[in-house]
């Protein structure tokens, strides 16, 4: 959410823009942190309650966050955002794959992942314009209102599911010395961090090469989302029908990267023409990559022994 709004954050806080940077970084380290840890502690949870209690925590980050005098206040809000999602995201992904069934588990799990498409969507180039237009502290006061809206609708219209069995500490080291776990994790770890890696810092990037303002990096950031949310439903549609392993192999082989290094050398009216084509196929690709990945591990999961699941 806060890709577009670096810049403002840096001189409303008076920080330096790499630090605005570290609250994407610190975000990023909890998550990765908390979301097994947290599977662990609240695979006794009944389901629906976990994902309740994960959105309730998530709306009131969000107003910590608004009403933050500091950057120190702003980095800690950031923390508890980052812990509500990894409370909430994992559950989410293991609810809709019990759900679906294993027949549409692709297409199941490319809702939950449209959830954060539909936001870079909306939510990320309205972020932008909101916090131009009005401060970087209505857009946390957006995003909060939004958190509490979805905790309504989770209470009220998702039906409970019993808690499942998850593994612990000792199986999910054993679980990542597989070679086929290691093969998952390496390229889901490189894809995600190359993707956030340069969506963190798009503005930025755009404004110095391209010279795109931040009404046009609304624009941008909302073809990029469009683009997401495509990758993401043909990810799992894919993933359904011609296997998992092969729709990674595609969405890995329609990289942009090149072609946005490329844009960088050039003036900015040349740098436009390369680089804005090839921000929605970078979208598509990422993303269609990622429900991918996640098909893989749940079709997995059916393989490991009942004693890891403990």
């Amino acid at each position: 959410m806060i890709a577009g709004l670096l810049p403002r954050l840096a001189r409303d806080l008076d920080v330096t823009l790499p630090a605005t940077g570290h609250l994407v970084t610190a975000f990023s380290l909890a998550y990765a942190i908390g979301a097994p840890t947290i599977a662990m502690l609240t695979a006794g949870l009944e389901r629906r309650r976990l994902l309740a209690i994960a959105m309730a925590g998530f709306s009131i980050a969000n107003l910590l966050a608004a009403l933050a005098p500091s950057y120190a206040e702003l980095l800690i809000a950031r923390l508890l955002l980052a812990l509500s999602a990894a409370s909430f995201m994992p559950a989410a992904g293991g609810y809709a794959a019990a759900l679906g069934g294993p027949e549409r588990r692709g297409r199941a799990l490319s809702m939950v992942t449209n959830g954060l498409t539909l936001a870079i969507i909306a939510g990320v180039p309205l972020g932008v314009l909101v916090g131009e237009s009005f401060g970087w502290r209505a857009t946390f006061l957006s995003v909060a209102g939004l958190a509490t809206l979805s905790l309504l609708g989770t209470l009220v219209g998702m039906p409970s599911q019993p808690p499942v069995s998850t593994a612990g500490l000792g199986g999910r080291w054993a679980l990542a010395k597989r070679p086929d776990m290691m093969a998952i994790l390496a390229t889901s770890v490189l894809t995600v961090s190359a993707t956030f890696t340069l969506y963190t810092y798009l503005g930025v990037f755009l404004a110095d090469v391209a010279g795109i303002r931040p009404q046009g990096l609304a624009l941008v950031l909302f073809g990029f989302g469009v683009a997401s949310a495509a990758g993401t439903r043909l990810g799992g549609t894919a993933a359904d029908h011609w296997g998992a392993d092969n729709a990674v192999i595609v969405g890995g082989g329609l990289t942009a990267y090149p072609v946005l290094s490329l844009g960088a050398a050039l003036e900015p009216a040349r740098a436009m023409l390369v680089i804005l084509p090839a921000i929605p196929l970078w979208g598509l690709a990422s993303w269609g990559l990622m429900t991918a990945q996640q098909a893989r591990l749940v079709a997995l999961s059916q393989l490991w022994p009942r004693s890891v699941c403990r």
